[in-house]
């Protein structure tokens, strides 16, 4: 039986704007950058890159173990989609891979048994690609002539009577190696994988996301002190 190897790549820029150095920031006594390689490394991925243009995360990146890719200054704007970034990886990386894992520092908390729980939904239905997705609580409306429209709700109407519509929360994407060489993060086959734990709603762009996850950090790390009690 063939082997099928994985690829974990982390796409980390060092021009953080609105959080300034955010990549490298602590959390929970780790460089945020660090969360997402060690998931790779507890989900026993074939090779762990991390494209980067700045030389403090290359450092930290090696520190804790990943492979380096130094990213081409084309690729490190603002604009740039990341979807670029996993295809001069996988045209430049050593070795062959059948699936590309996209892990954004960005999302650095994520649920223990995410990543299989995945897998084993793909390889289910044959899927070539997935991404994570979450359920929307909320009611939304547009601003329309200075009026607000409800967009997916009746005024007065419950928020549990709302029409299931999703959010892609950025915890995982999975592809296979072809799509990302075609330039393509999902494929036509894919399938969106629900999660649903508050680790979901984490996405670090400002100094209000990271101090939530690191009330969620806390909050769901195991405190030694209690274990065995």
């Amino acid at each position: 039986m063939k082997t099928i190897r994985i690829i974990a790549i982390i796409p980390a820029r060092g021009g953080s704007k609105r959080l300034p150095n955010k990549n490298v920031k602590l959390l929970g006594g780790l460089p945020l950058i660090a969360h997402s390689i060690n998931y790779a490394k507890e989900n026993h991925i074939d090779k762990i890159v991390v494209s980067t243009d700045d030389a403090f995360i290359k450092e930290i990146a090696l520190q804790y173990g990943a492979e380096v890719m130094d990213r081409p200054m084309a690729l490190a704007t603002d604009n740039s989609p990341t979807i670029d970034t996993l295809k001069q990886v996988m045209e430049n990386v050593e070795g062959h891979y059948d699936y590309v894992i996209l892990l954004q520092p960005s999302n650095p908390l994520r649920p223990k048994n995410l990543l299989q729980e995945a897998f084993e939904r793909m390889n289910d239905g044959s899927f070539d690609s997935l991404m994570t997705v979450t359920r929307n609580e909320q009611k939304f409306g547009k601003i329309i002539n200075d009026k607000f429209v409800p967009y997916n709700y009746a005024i007065g109407q419950r928020s549990q009577e709302l029409e299931p519509l999703y959010y892609e929360n950025g915890l995982l994407y999975i592809a296979k190696t072809a799509l990302i060489l075609e330039g393509k993060l999902l494929g036509e086959n894919h399938v969106p994988f629900i999660v649903n734990h508050p680790y979901a709603s984490v996405d670090i762009d400002t100094q209000e996301d990271f101090d939530y996850a690191e009330y969620l950090f806390d909050k769901h790390t195991p405190n030694p002190s209690q274990e065995g009690r």
